[in-house]
């Protein structure tokens, strides 16, 4: 038989018979490394134990230390273990697929009657029975036409028309998890033993079109979550439920911020509360964007179909933007427009008016401006994926040599903006070039070069993000982590040659002669809907004093003290506090806890003692002590907290 190669990790390399699998690899090296191992990674590619190896290759042995590729095949298994366990517990049942998804996975199944709640216990109790079987788990390739002739003997018309849907040069590869089989591109694990049996739990059901397409059957989609052990499973189940509690849509109900209704899709209805956040956010930006050096303009949200088809955004973006038709007076046919998805091409415009020389670089353009998406109905997400938002947007135009000192300064921007808003740290990734974009490969070498090199010489090494760039320049993304874990993508800084190149802008240098700008792409917050969503669920709620909507409540014990607060109403406000009175004639113990759901950070009780000494009894959110101060007192005290941070 011939002999291949196989490379290892540290180098060095041995011979082995053409065909031989991981599993023997293993074996070769030592029989507690065999015992250990779960799958490989041959020449990039993960690699089940039982594959045979047919070339020269490198390899590496993986085993349940190697986090990615054991999550990998833990979950893959459980997708597999539960669908035996489903037709287990009800034979006439049919299976579809079952992928891999974060967190988990879920499978799909055909079945006459829903699935309960009572039905998920039955099949998690199931699934543990065939875990602990230690099951082994076995693949074969067959023949495309016996691969069908099984399934069509076994009743399971989805798995058919699967295999017909597979390119004729791919292998049909079958597994058996026991005496269970399914039709998977694997890899997997050894045995069912190998799963950890308390470390998944079975999470919800939801309905599923077979493929996708809504003319064909409807399934029932049970998911499921997996870890490696049954801490990381405790830990993911209490930020599920501290999400539940800081849920931004259950929280803007409750503190009366805004509304969605189904006649404005993915548009937000903002209340006074909620519009007070808004505005404030906006004012900090605002100011923050005038000590940077940027000049605020306003552009229209209606632009003719010519200008999207100039900077490329008709070709690559048309699917993500809401076209308008008008009949305009006299004109022999409809004149298309679209609702602004982005403000850089009409930013550029801007630019263009007039002749602009290098001194005049950079300059640096901001925008707080309203832009409209289409998000697919089933994408949509309170005011975190919205149709309608408003960017803080900005674009800078500067010279080639200009892009590491905006790069650096941006940076700087930004970190004092996240600090401010209570977010201390965050990741920078870098997005390259993806597969669908303008301009050619030339224009991307530089950009991709430029930005990588600026971001480097502000003394960071931003993670790789393959492919994930804009369709006119690679990008930095800013990802914030919030209090219970998640990730969340923010902020964005944009290198791109392409657009000034098509759309014909200029600046005079110092030769005399034209020259292009380079446009930076930046937005700190992103959108303000998403991010006051994300403010919300940060802080459950209790957003800082000074972003607040209502900072405080007045609130009477006794009628005889309502003229004194509304004289403590009065010193608030005048001191530039948010402020309002509650003399209802209700006990103080109910107002406290109506104000407490809705999230008023600072609560004064006033009865007949603070009338008399003229102070205040002061109960914070979340303190269950209270404390008694002076008006003068509490009135600097929270003008101090209700200042931005900015101007403090």
């Amino acid at each position: 038989m011939s002999q291949i190669s196989l490379t290892f990790p540290d180098g060095a390399s041995r011979s082995y018979d053409k065909g031989v699998t991981p599993a023997e690899v293993a074996e070769g090296i030592s029989k507690s490394l065999a015992k250990k191992a779960i799958s490989a990674v041959v020449n990039g590619q993960h690699w089940d134990l039982q594959w045979p190896i047919e070339a020269d290759s490198q390899i590496a042995i993986n085993t349940m230390a190697d986090d990615a590729p054991a999550l990998e095949l833990i979950r893959h298994d459980l997708a597999h273990i539960m669908a035996r366990a489903v037709q287990e517990l009800w034979p006439d049942v049919r299976v579809t697929i079952g992928p891999v998804i974060e967190k988990g996975w879920y499978y799909d199944f055909d079945r006459a009657e829903p699935f309960t709640p009572e039905d998920l216990g039955e099949i998690e109790k199931k699934m543990r029975e065939i875990i602990n079987k230690r099951d082994p788990v076995t693949t074969e390739v067959w023949e495309r036409d016996r691969a069908i002739k099984y399934y069509e003997a076994n009743n399971e018309p989805y798995k058919v028309e699967l295999i017909e849907a597979i390119p004729g040069n791919e292998p049909i590869r079958m597994y058996w998890h026991g005496h269970w089989q399914d039709l998977c591109r694997g890899p997997h694990l050894q045995h069912t033993g190998q799963v950890p049996g308390d470390a998944f739990k079975l999470m919800s059901v939801a309905g599923a079109y077979w493929r996708g397409d809504s003319n064909r059957q409807m399934l029932q989609r049970i998911y499921g979550v997996a870890f490696k052990n049954k801490e990381d499973l405790r830990a993911h189940l209490h930020m599920l439920e501290e999400a539940a509690k800081r849920d931004h849509r259950k929280l803007g109900r409750e503190m009366d911020l805004f509304h969605m209704q189904e006649e404005a899709p993915g548009q937000i209805f903002w209340h006074p509360n909620g519009w007070k956040i808004y505005t404030t956010l906006q004012d900090y930006m605002r100011r923050q964007q005038e000590k940077g050096g940027y000049v605020e303009v306003n552009t229209p949200q209606v632009v003719d179909r010519k200008l999207w088809e100039k900077s490329g955004h008709w070709e690559k973006y048309q699917e993500n933007m809401f076209i308008v038709e008008v009949d305009e007076e006299h004109a022999r046919e409809k004149a298309v427009n679209a609702l602004k998805p982005m403000n850089c091409p009409c930013h550029v415009e801007i630019f263009k008016v007039g002749l602009k020389s290098y001194r005049d670089l950079p300059l640096r353009m901001a925008e707080f401006g309203s832009c409209a998406r289409y998000e697919p109905s089933g994408a949509l997400h309170g005011i975190m994926r919205v149709r309608g938002f408003t960017q803080d947007d900005a674009h800078i135009f500067a010279t080639e040599d200009q892009i590491a000192s905006e790069c650096q300064r941006f940076i700087d921007f930004l970190s004092n903006i996240y600090r401010d808003l209570g977010f201390a740290k965050f990741d920078i990734l870098f997005s390259d070039r993806p597969d669908t974009r303008a301009g050619s490969d030339e224009v991307w070498d530089k950009a991709e070069t430029a930005l990588l090199a600026a971001t480097r010489a502000a003394g960071i090494e931003p993670t790789m993000n393959p492919g994930e760039g804009a369709f006119y320049g690679p990008k930095l993304e800013f990802s914030l982590t919030d209090a219970i874990g998640r990730v969340w993508q923010c902020g964005t800084f944009q290198v791109d040659f392409v657009l000034p190149e098509r759309l014909d802008a200029t600046y005079i240098g110092q030769d005399g002669a034209k020259h292009r700008p380079v446009m930076l792409h930046r937005a700190c917050l992103g959108s303000f809907e998403r991010f006051i969503g994300i403010l919300i669920e940060e802080h459950a709620g209790k957003l800082p004093f000074w972003l607040a909507p209502r900072q405080v409540v007045v609130a009477s014990i006794v009628s005889e003290a309502d003229d004194y607060v509304h004289e403590v109403v009065a010193a608030l406000k005048a001191a530039g506090v948010r402020a309002e009175a509650d003399i209802r004639n209700e006990k103080i113990n109910y107002k406290v806890r109506e104000h407490s759901l809705g999230k008023v950070p600072v609560i004064l009780a006033i009865g007949h003692r603070e009338v008399e000494e003229r102070t205040v009894t002061v109960r914070r959110l979340g303190e269950k002590q209270t404390s008694v101060t002076s008006l003068t007192e509490i009135v600097s005290s929270l003008s101090q907290d209700a200042t931005p941070p900015d101007l403090l």
